[in-house]
């Protein structure tokens, strides 16, 4: 080759913009979840407010109407932002006509029975949004099938007694119906393997990790307290581990709400919560799909000063541990819907939500 088109190319590679993603310590980012639910101008204010707020990654959901997702991913794809889609398995349209949801006693949602989710159904309506985004050249970061699936507000295998306050499930053994919801586990490792099939069937989305539904982090005492079931994260993991979920993600998902503490308790408790993450090879890491602390403060200007303190030792743990390889991924909860949650606030973004968001370098306290 001549030395004017050797230098040409060398041009061409050295202006090609490096992905984040791949180069950082880890993937920082923010949840706005059901942008379905809203018009295609609040689609775009929302996401142009995120982009010009410093956000680079965010977690998004494939829900009902899923035309209205995608128009969201679309805009989000457009503003450069890198994309985590939650598939909601709560879609009416994945189970059989007729299917009726566990109730939830008007005290939750009511919600459909993993057990009941019809596969056959799944890839169908996975695979048409999938090629749907595909052709709109639009590529997606990753996937996460299914939420939050160890808690009775988002798995109906799980039940919402029909009076709070009485002892709930410690561990499976315990589940008013363990049959059903093992069954449903089985089912949703199945749905996980379908989703890692029909992304390797796209074309802009082929290399997106998968990562299992976020699980829940709420303890015994609050599921007392709301009379509803739910398993500890690291029991439940185990448990898909024996059903083969390690052939099919490439990372586990898990919340974390930690309430405020002590800059210590903090980092103490949100390492041990984390104890299952493991590096690729000994394990799977994990990807916090949700996290928060709450500010319940309405008044403007926002005094936001005890958050970001709590922000930052949480940052401080999920920084140790991406550098150790056993996390991925930290995504806030939540953007703008969420009153005590919420960074955006008084039409900026909040001194805790810039450090929530930070880049890994710059979210953590300086160790």
């Amino acid at each position: 080759m001549a030395l004017p088109c050797v230098l040409a190319v060398l041009c061409l590679l050295v202006q090609v913009p490096v992905v984040a993603s791949e180069t950082s310590p880890g993937r920082i980012g923010i949840n706005r979840v059901n942008l379905a639910w809203l018009s295609r101008d609040d689609q775009k204010r929302v996401l142009t407010e995120m982009a010009a707020g410093g956000v680079t990654h965010v977690r998004l959901s494939l829900s009902r109407p899923v035309n209205k997702s995608i128009e969201a991913l679309e805009i989000a794809d457009r503003l450069g932002l890198r994309i985590l889609l939650e598939i909601q398995l709560g879609n009416k349209d994945y189970y059989p006509q007729g299917t009726r949801p566990r109730s939830g006693f008007d005290r939750i949602w009511d919600v459909y029975r993993l057990s009941d989710l019809d596969l056959g159904r799944f890839r169908a309506g996975l695979r048409a949004a999938l090629q749907a985004i595909d052709d709109k050249g639009i590529r997606l970061d990753a996937v996460e099938p299914g939420n939050e699936i160890n808690y009775s507000a988002y798995n109906g295998d799980l039940l919402v007694y029909r009076k709070p306050g009485g002892r709930t499930p410690r561990n499976v053994a315990e589940i008013a119906d363990r049959d059903a919801f093992e069954r449903g586990l089985d089912i949703y490792v199945e749905a996980v393997r379908i989703a890692r099939e029909e992304l390797r069937a796209t074309m802009h989305s082929r290399g997106a990790a998968v990562v299992s539904a976020g699980l829940s982090d709420v303890g015994v005492g609050e599921a007392d307290g709301r009379g509803m079931e739910r398993l500890d994260p690291g029991e439940v993991v185990s448990l898909l581990r024996e059903k083969g979920i390690d052939d099919v993600v490439d990372a586990y998902g898990i919340h974390v709400y930690p309430g405020r503490k002590r800059d210590a308790a903090l980092m103490r408790d949100v390492t041990a919560l984390l104890d299952f993450c493991q590096p690729q090879g000994t394990g799977r890491p994990c990807w916090v799909t949700e996290w928060g602390i709450a500010n319940t403060a309405r008044a403007c200007p926002i005094d936001d000063r005890e958050r970001e303190g709590a922000i930052r030792a949480v940052r401080g743990a999920f920084a140790q541990l991406m550098e150790e390889k056993r996390l991925e991924a930290a995504f806030y909860y939540d953007w703008d819907t969420q009153p005590a949650y919420s960074v955006w606030r008084c039409g900026a973004l909040s001194p805790a939500g810039a450090a929530a968001i930070a880049p890994t370098s710059e979210g953590a306290p300086a160790r």
